[in-house]
C-alpha cells in the first residue's frame, strides 16, 4: 500500500514556492489550492501572504503577494489556510484606520475581537435587493439640482488630475456626516499617504471619525494591496448594513487606481492585454465589485466613487466600463475649474437616473430643465460671442446668455472643508432653497444683479 496515499489530509499537504517574479509567487503542491484561497510563507519572523488568482497545472498554482517578495526564494514551505483572505468587519471598526489585512495603522490595538468576513464574496440575491427611490440631499447646489444622488445608490466623480475630485468627495463626507446619523467607509486606494494622513486628521477634528472606517491601500504598495483595498472596505460596509445600520455611506478614492492594479495583476500573470492596453477581465473585475454595492431591507449603502479620467477622454474603455454600473455621473470639467467655477462640475455632461419627473416631482424637473437649456443654449453661442462680441445676438439670445452667466456663477459654492484655505465660509444650501433661487434667475427677477454678486455665495438674498 502506498504510504503517502495513506497519511491525513494535513500531513499530506505539501506546498512549496517554486518561482518568484516580481509579486507573482508561483506555488507547488498537493492537494491544489482554491482560487482566492489565501497562503502564507514565513520570512524572519513575519509572514508573506499570498493569493491564489490563477490554476497553471495540476500540482502547481499563481498567487499575489500583498507585501513585498524581498527575501522569497524556492523550495521555501508554503501553508494553505484553506480559506480566503478574510478580515475583521463590524461594528468594532467603527472609529479605526486599517489596511487590507484589517491590521491597526492608528497606533490601536489589533481588531481581535472582531468577527472575520471574507474579502471576495457573491452579491446578495437579487430578490433580497431594494432598488434606490430617493433623493439624498448633499447641500451641494449644483449636484441636488442637476444630477442628484441616489439614496442606497452609485455615483460616480469624473475627472482628470486636478480639477477637485477629491475636494468634492470630502465635502460630501462631511455633509452627509452633519445631515445624516449614518456610518461611513472610506477607501483610499492607491492614493497619496499624505492625502489619507490630512483626511484622517480632518474626520478626527470634526468630530465624526467614530461613525467611520477608513481603510488604506497607498500607491506605494503592491498591486495586490491596491486591488483588494476596494473589496476589503466593501466587506466592512456590508457588515455594517447588516449590523442595523440603515444609513452606510461607501466612499472610494479612487476607483481607476483599482483598474490599474488590476491591469499590472494581469500583465504580471502574462495575460495579453486588450483594448488601450487594459486587461482582458476588466469588466468582470469592475462588476465583482460594483454589483456588491446593494442595498437590501437591512439598509442602504450609498456608493461615491472619484474616477480618475485618463488625458480627460471619457470615452476611455475603463470609464466606460464603470458608468454602466452607476445611477449618476457627476463630470468635473477641466474648462469650467479655468474659469473659476468651483465646484467644477460640467452641468450638461453630468446626469442622474433620478431626473425624472416622476421620481423628483414636476417643480424639479421643470426648473432643472430650464437652467439646462440656458446652459446649453449659452455654450452654443461663446463662440459667436467671442468672435463678434454679445452686442451682436438677438435681444432674446442675449437676455438668455446674460442669466445662463448669473446661474453659472450662482451654482458656484464655498466648501466647509477647503475653508482654511479660501478664507470663505462653508455653505450648505437646502434644495427647496435652491429651487426658489433658480426660479427667481429664470423669470429675471436677478437680472438687475452683476454677475459677481452672483459667485461663490450660498442662498441668494430675498
Amino acid at each position: 500500500m502506498d504510504t503517502w496515499h495513506a497519511l491525513p489530509l494535513a500531513v499530506q499537504a505539501r506546498h512549496e514556492v517554486a518561482a518568484v517574479r516580481g509579486t507573482v509567487v508561483d506555488v507547488r503542491g498537493t492537494p491544489l489550492p482554491q482560487l482566492g484561497h489565501l497562503l502564507t510563507v514565513s520570512l524572519n519572523q513575519h509572514q508573506i501572504m499570498l493569493v491564489v488568482v490563477q490554476h497553471v497545472s495540476e500540482h502547481m498554482v499563481r498567487a499575489i503577494a500583498l507585501q513585498t517578495s524581498d527575501g522569497l526564494a524556492r523550495g521555501m514551505p508554503v501553508h494553505d489556510s484553506g480559506a480566503p483572505l478574510s478580515v475583521p468587519a463590524g461594528e468594532g471598526c467603527l472609529g479605526r484606520l486599517i489596511n487590507v489585512l484589517g491590521q491597526p495603522l492608528d497606533g490601536g490595538p489589533p481588531l481581535s475581537q472582531v468577527a472575520c468576513r471574507p474579502v471576495v464574496a457573491a452579491p446578495p440575491l437579487l430578490i433580497d435587493t431594494v432598488p434606490g427611490k430617493h433623493i439624498l440631499p448633499t447641500g451641494v447646489k449644483v449636484i441636488d439640482l442637476l444630477c442628484p444622488f441616489v439614496r442606497g445608490g452609485k455615483t460616480g466623480l469624473f475627472g482628470g488630475a486636478g480639477v477637485g475630485k477629491t475636494v468634492l468627495m470630502m465635502e460630501f463626507m462631511h455633509a452627509v456626516s452633519s445631515m445624516y446619523q449614518g456610518a461611513s467607509v472610506f477607501a483610499g486606494v492607491g492614493e497619496r499617504i499624505r492625502e489619507g494622513h490630512e483626511l484622517w486628521h480632518e474626520m478626527r477634528e470634526a468630530g465624526v471619525m467614530d461613525r467611520s472606517v477608513m481603510v488604506f491601500g497607498q500607491m506605494d504598495e503592491t498591486p495586490g494591496v491596491r486591488f483588494f483595498t476596494g473589496f476589503t472596505a466593501l466587506t466592512c460596509a456590508e457588515a455594517l448594513r447588516n449590523a442595523g445600520h440603515s444609513e452606510v455611506l461607501f466612499l472610494m478614492d479612487n476607483l481607476f487606481r483599482f483598474i490599474q492594479a488590476g491591469t499590472e495583476i494581469s500583465g504580471l500573470l502574462g495575460r495579453m492585454p486588450s483594448s488601450v492596453g487594459y486587461q482582458p477581465t476588466l469588466l468582470t473585475e469592475i462588476a465583482s465589485l460594483e454589483e456588491r454595492i446593494l442595498s437590501t431591507a437591512q439598509g442602504a449603502i450609498t456608493a461615491v466613487q472619484a474616477v480618475y479620467v485618463p488625458a480627460d477622454d471619457m470615452s476611455d474603455p475603463s470609464i466606460a466600463a464603470i458608468q454602466a454600473h452607476l445611477d449618476t455621473v457627476v463630470v468635473l470639467s477641466r474648462d469650467q475649474a479655468a474659469r473659476g467655477i468651483y465646484p467644477a462640475v460640467d452641468p450638461l455632461a453630468s446626469n442622474s437616473r433620478m431626473m425624472d419627473v416622476r421620481l423628483v416631482g414636476e417643480r424639479h424637473h421643470r426648473v432643472a430643465s430650464g437652467v439646462r437649456e440656458h446652459l446649453a443654449r449659452y455654450k452654443e453661442l461663446e463662440d459667436i460671442i467671442a468672435m463678434l462680441g454679445i452686442e451682436e445676438l438677438s435681444p432674446d439670445d442675449r437676455r438668455i446668455v446674460m442669466r445662463a452667466r448669473r446661474l453659472q456663477r450662482y451654482l458656484t459654492q464655498p466648501f466647509f472643508v477647503v475653508a482654511d484655505h479660501s478664507g470663505l465660509a462653508g455653505e450648505t444650501v437646502p434644495l427647496d432653497t435652491v429651487l426658489a433661487d433658480c426660479e427667481r434667475f429664470l423669470d429675471g427677477a436677478y437680472d438687475h444683479l452683476t454677475e459677481d454678486a452672483c459667485y461663490m455665495k450660498g442662498a441668494m438674498p430675498t
